[in-house]
């Protein structure tokens, strides 16, 4: 550098492992996740696991409890929503892990940090499981609509509490699925660890949910979508902040 300023040059500019800048790491981002978007629509493990496993608990549920879709008190559609919450759940759960393990089963996990910045690779990874729960929960609602016969009051806000919802699981789960990626028992421990941070937004979607199977439009649930948007809001801050370290370990 001082040579350089002795001749009156210029120093070079010291080369950055990435490019900043907002439109390069939304591009990075995109590029991250229609990656793992093909490797999805060729294998298809994550999403046929969590289908097969909605559709068992939907048959099982319709099976079990055929008198439950034809009540409509308080208490039945409490535990309509309760029902369609815990499939959902529990069907997420079982395909939500398969971002970064299949990752480390690939041996990519490497190329993957050399190809692309830390947000771009957990904003990726968020998207693919925000469009997985879409799909997973417009299916598991329609199951549980034909075969549970739940009937639905206000079909918009039930679309935007299964909505909500499906963003508080992604925001909550994308990073714990780097965590455990490396982990012996994947499975079980990303539900073990998953489980305490998706308690309190499942109860107000329980919650929510049931009232939106009553014929009282987007208000009586407003609060229930409020607090979902804003949990998720603040999960997906803190998961882009704190990513980079966990990627990085």
């Amino acid at each position: 550098m001082d040579r350089a300023r002795d001749t009156g040059q210029e120093a070079p500019a010291v080369k950055t492992p990435f490019r900043t800048g907002v439109p390069v790491l939304l591009a990075a981002a995109w590029a991250v996740f229609v990656k793992d978007l093909r490797i999805e629509l060729r294998t298809r493990y994550a999403l046929n696991a969590m289908v097969l496993f909605a559709a068992c608990t939907a048959v099982m549920v319709s099976v079990g409890t055929t008198f439950i879709g034809l009540r409509r008190t308080e208490e039945a559609l409490l535990i309509q929503s309760s029902l369609l919450w815990v499939a959902f759940l529990f069907a997420a759960i079982t395909g939500l892990s398969r971002g970064f393990v299949q990752e480390e089963e690939a041996r990519t996990m490497a190329a993957l940090r050399l190809a692309a910045p830390p947000a771009a690779v957990y904003l990726g990874k968020f998207l693919l499981n925000l469009v997985l729960l879409a799909v997973l929960g417009a299916i598991t609602s329609l199951l549980f609509i034909v075969l549970v016969r739940v009937q639905v009051g206000s079909p918009l806000a039930f679309a935007a509490l299964i909505g909500a919802g499906s963003l508080c699981l992604a925001a909550a789960t994308t990073m714990l699925a780097a965590m455990i990626a490396r982990a012996s028992f994947k499975s079980a421990l990303f539900a073990v660890v998953a489980f305490p941070l998706l308690v309190a937004p499942l109860v107000i979607a329980i919650q929510g949910t049931a009232l939106t199977l009553e014929n009282g439009g987007l208000g009586p649930a407003l609060g229930a979508l409020q607090f979902l948007v804003a949990y998720s809001v603040a999960t997906f801050v803190a998961s882009l902040m704190l990513f980079p370290f966990v990627w990085e370990a």
